[in-house]
């Protein structure tokens, strides 16, 4: 952490030595292990060798951070960029522009952008590194690390006011929102969910650019240009926490600037919408929440400034002392490390005091950090946001092995029930800790969470469940295999179900992902539905949804993974809908067919049906039997024969299974 020394004058002291500091964390003396003084010259410059590229590789890290985000844009890497080392940048000051114009108004940009020209023409030493990047739809960099002030100006001309910003419309309000507003105290409105969530992707933006100037030692600072976050920070409380602490543990300072100056309360409101009536615009209850919005609008820029070490410039037309003071604090100071004493994985807040063995001096230094968080001591908020985040992250994650499968039955007209089934192999959930005296457990829990979504990436059905699996003698769940089925109601069409399973013992997840293909049956001959394998069943639950693997009180559990060992039998299920009939009755006739290459090895007798299962869904059910015993062990292709004798129409579906 870097701790500026003051004397009584307000100027930096130096030549203080190592021995002249004392740390204390949570009231305990802790070993300082690094121990420099940093101090940059603005005079003269430092090495002319071009700055290595910091924020090139920023869209991987976004697009991991920054699910929620639509797209990242980085610049490309200038060329011929030197490796990334904290002796390439010793002597330089690091400072990131960075402009939100998701929560500006191209007046506030246009007054950002000019703030930002003065400093580079009247206050940008050679000594300085300047990178500007925005925040909006996207992230955005416009240009990495430079000194080349010619560079910095074509990154602010194109966010200038007569080059077009891209900031969203002015959200509006009516007289009628308005006189709702002021039957309470309160300021909530239906946007206030889309204000937290536009609050989430902007902190994960400044954790994901602390991140990426963490391996750089020195002090960084972000200039961080904004018209305030309409919620307060309790409301993204998990989200600024960990773009503080990210800053925090990069060491780097957050100078977070109000663009919209000094702002005026005027009873009536602003020329920019129409005026509050009622009584408010007498009593003082209108001009009393105008103060209210615009301070819990500051609310979280205050946090974010105090807690890494920055400042926060609000109520100011003037944003040159922002770049002043940025210099200022980048210019001398003292960088000291030290490995906590504290090796718990609570994720509390770590109280830093550094001490001073002078009299007379000020130190200025970070307050604090949070420690990091194992899953033992999540609480049920974060444990939830975490399978969140990982049912919206890009990639699938794969600590903890599972697979997931579906199909598709009718249930009426153009509604299909899509059963939705996953699969963990016990032998890679690890047994219970339990601690020494304490009974062992008897059983692992488990969290599934999943989610559907349309073509358009809709959320069109979800799973949210829990499950507790009893374990063997030995306290694991070693040569078991856990199943859970659920199911959704969808229409003909094109979908993904993404589900996201975590065991509770030491919170490894998995996520699979898996398509999910509702066809049109209008335009098939036979309509048979997708045949599903299987060589477990079991009695069925309380469950009252309409499942069609479901009989008389038997539940058919698929086989995911199709491997079956010889001593099982193996079931056959698939369901044939509208029928042709002659005289108010079907007639099909179906068998099964297995094939080892092109080679036929086996085949069951045929089956006819002349008669409706279901009348309701007009279908006709099949379910085979066939002994696994039957093969030798080997990969086979099982081909569903089905014969509509009225129609005068054959159906050959096929799946392939294995027999170990």
């Amino acid at each position: 952490m870097d701790v500026i020394v003051r004397d009584g004058q307000g100027n930096v002291v130096k030549g203080l030595t190592q021995s002249d500091f004392t740390v204390l964390e949570d009231g305990k003396p802790q070993r300082i292990e690094t121990f420099a003084f940093q101090q940059i010259a603005d005079t003269a410059a430092p090495s002319a060798a071009p700055a290595p590229a910091l924020l090139g590789d920023l869209e991987a890290k976004v697009r991991e951070d920054l699910q929620k985000a639509a797209t990242v844009t980085p610049a490309a890497a200038p060329a011929e960029k030197g490796p990334m080392t904290s002796e390439t940048f010793a002597g330089r000051r690091l400072m990131v522009l960075l402009f939100d114009v998701s929560s500006m108004q191209p007046e506030d940009v246009q007054r950002a952008v000019d703030s930002a020209t003065d400093y580079v023409d009247k206050q940008m030493s050679p000594a300085d590194l300047v990178s500007v990047v925005t925040i909006g739809s996207t992230i955005n960099v416009l240009t990495d690390f430079t000194t080349e002030k010619e560079e910095i100006h074509q990154a602010l001309a194109t966010l200038g006011y007569t080059e077009g910003t891209a900031t969203p419309p002015v959200e509006t309000t009516t007289a009628e929102t308005d006189e709702a507003a002021q039957s309470s105290d309160t300021t909530t409105t239906d946007d206030t969910g889309i204000d937290e969530f536009n609050n989430d992707v902007r902190l994960r933006a400044l954790k994901t650019i602390a991140e990426t100037l963490g391996p750089i030692e020195q002090k960084k600072a972000i200039l961080y240009f904004s018209a305030g976050m309409q919620r307060s920070g309790d409301d993204n409380q998990v989200e600024l926490r960990a773009a503080i602490n990210a800053s925090v543990r990069g060491n780097v300072a957050i100078y977070p600037i109000d663009s919209r100056g000094l702002q005026a309360v005027a009873p009536g409101g602003d020329a920019s919408r129409g005026s509050r009536g009622g009584v408010g615009l007498f009593s003082g209850t209108n001009v009393r929440q105008q103060f209210q919005q615009l301070t819990a609008s500051q609310d979280s820029l205050t946090t974010l400034a105090a807690d890494t070490g920055g400042r926060a410039f609000t109520d100011s037309n003037d944003f040159g002392e922002a770049f002043s003071r940025a210099q200022r604090d980048l210019s001398a100071y003292y960088l000291i490390g030290y490995g906590s004493t504290n090796n718990n994985k609570d994720g509390r807040f770590r109280k830093i005091e550094v001490r001073i063995n002078r009299k007379g001096m000020k130190i200025e230094a970070r307050n604090g950090y949070y420690a990091d968080r194992d899953f033992a001591h999540t609480n049920r908020q974060d444990r939830e946001g975490i399978l969140q985040d990982q049912l919206a992250a890009a990639v699938s994650l794969t600590d903890l092995p599972l697979v997931v499968g579906t199909g598709w039955f009718r249930e009426s007209g153009d509604r299909f029930y899509v059963p939705i089934a996953l699969a963990v192999p016990g032998s890679a959930v690890p047994p219970p800790d339990t601690k020494p005296g304490t009974p062992a457990a008897t059983k692992v829990s488990f969290d599934v969470r999943g989610v559907v979504r349309d073509e358009r990436g809709l959320t069109v059905g979800s799973i949210r469940d829990t499950l507790d699996v009893p374990v063997s003698d030995n306290g694991s769940l070693a040569g078991k295999l856990v199943l859970y089925q659920s199911g959704v109601t969808l229409p003909p069409g094109r979908f993904s179900v993404k589900v996201a399973v975590r065991e509770n013992a030491g919170g490894t997840i998995g996520t699979f992902e898996e398509p999910i293909v509702v066809p049109q049956l209008r335009d098939a001959g036979i309509k048979v539905s997708p045949p599903v394998i299987s060589t477990q069943l079991q009695p069925a639950g309380k469950d009252k949804t309409v499942n069609p693997l479901v009989r008389d009180g038997v539940q058919l559990l698929p086989n995911l993974t199709r491997q079956v060992a010889r001593n099982q039998s193996v079931y056959f299920y698939y369901e044939v809908y509208d029928p042709a009939l002659a005289d108010g009755a079907p007639d099909l006739r179906s068998s099964l067919a297995f094939y080892r290459g092109n080679v036929k090895v086996y085949e069951t007798p045929v089956v006819e049906k002349q008669v409706l299962d279901d009348v309701q869904r007009k279908a006709v059910l099949f379910q085979l039997e066939v002994p696994a015993s039957a093969f030798t062990p080997g990969t086979y292709t099982c081909q569903v024969n089905v014969i509509d004798a009225v129609a005068g129409k054959v159906a050959f579906p096929r799946l392939a299974f294995q027999v170990k």
